[in-house]
């Protein structure tokens, strides 16, 4: 898994979804005003759509989880994951040190 950088910061992304929202009025369609504010910025429209949908789970807007939300799912998730690997060396280990108490016993 690679940890990137975001491509564009979250301020040029709070003012991209602003200006949709403040400009679709003006535009046939939001997708009409995606387009067009995606485009000056150097975005695809997808990629703007989707900010401006998170923006509104983040507001309370839409339904799905928040930012803050799924950034905590996934440390749980990684939390998780590190766990699991953590258990599987610690029942390796146990069971090795187990053979080895048996083969201990054995000689005696």
């Amino acid at each position: 898994m690679t940890n990137r950088t975001p491509r564009y910061s979250p301020e040029v992304r709070a003012r991209a979804v602003r200006m949709v929202l403040d400009h679709q009025g003006e535009h046939a369609s939001q997708w009409a005003a995606i387009t067009s504010i995606a485009a000056k910025i150097g975005c695809s429209g997808e990629t703007l759509r989707n900010w401006i949908r998170q923006s509104e789970r983040d507001t309370g807007q839409r339904g799905g989880p928040s930012t803050d939300e799924r950034e905590r799912i996934k440390a749980l998730e990684r939390e998780n994951r590190e766990l699991r690997q953590a258990n599987a060396i610690l029942r390796k280990a146990s069971a090795y040190f187990a053979m080895a108490e048996l083969d201990r016993r054995s000689r005696t």
